[in-house]
């Protein structure tokens, strides 16, 4: 586990024909019985962070697992970029969203590789037991809330309709599927890293004022559609738990 630091230098990115091949536990956990509840886990990690790439490796095996109600956000955060490796999908205001997180949970610093689970519980992100034990506890609940969505593309432009619970916190992410990074410098130089819905825009809406209407985005330079989801989840405004979520696949 690593406390806050700080920022890194450019990383060689591979984008299609991924073959993702892991070492550890790869047994199969996946719960049979049919999901009435979600569970979104949010991953804070880091390209420069050691401890960072074995946590990346448990969320592609929970989400293979768990392909239905278990929504996974890779949020890379920008306070190792200074220590020898800038992470390509680095953003600050996702450090900013961890610090937020942190108040909530009454945390005394951010670290990474962190998971938020359904914004109720926090966790080392490479503790793949207590992970899966946590989704399986919040996969047996009735989620309350739903979400609507309707996207449409039009070349780098994505259209998204939505209709949501009033009162709430609507989260829409646009991820990038899928990435591979050879990493040169760092604490994990000559690694190569492998990702997975890795956040490149994220937007909050307030839905006690909107509850529907239409927000764009627009796909970053050197993807198109089909590198794209996109992931849209409710929150508490004031406790941060989720209470629904929809995840859709963009369509031109």
């Amino acid at each position: 586990m690593k406390p806050i630091t700080s920022i890194p230098v450019a990383a060689a990115l591979v984008i299609t024909g991924l073959s993702f091949s892991f070492s550890g536990d790869t047994s199969s956990s996946k719960d049979i019985t049919p999901a009435k509840g979600i569970a979104v886990l949010e991953l804070f990690t880091s390209e420069g962070c050691s401890s960072c790439p074995p946590a990346d490796e448990v969320a592609i095996r929970v989400s293979r697992d768990y392909p239905d109600n278990v929504y996974f956000l890779g949020f890379h955060v920008d306070y190792w970029d200074d220590l020898g490796w800038k992470d390509e999908f680095s953003n600050r205001s996702f450090a900013e969203r961890q610090r937020k997180y942190a108040g909530i949970f009454n945390l005394n610093s951010i670290y990474t590789p962190q998971v938020i689970i359904n914004g109720k519980k926090e966790m080392i992100g490479s503790r793949e037991t207590e992970l899966r034990k946590s989704i399986k506890e919040e996969l047996i609940k009735e989620a309350p809330d739903s979400i609507g969505l309707n996207i449409k593309a039009s070349g780098e432009n994505i259209q998204i309709a939505y209709d949501v619970t009033a009162g709430k916190l609507l989260n829409i992410a646009l991820v990038q599927l899928k990435a591979s990074t050879n990493v040169r410098k760092g604490e994990n130089r000559n690694h190569r890293l492998n990702h997975i819905n890795i956040v490149r825009v994220f937007k909050t809406l307030d839905a006690s004022k909107v509850t529907n209407g239409t927000i764009s985005f627009s796909i970053p330079k050197g993807l198109t559609a089909k590198d794209v989801s996109i992931i849209a989840y409710l929150q508490d405004k004031t406790t941060f738990q989720v209470t629904g979520a929809s995840q859709a696949s963009i369509q031109n």
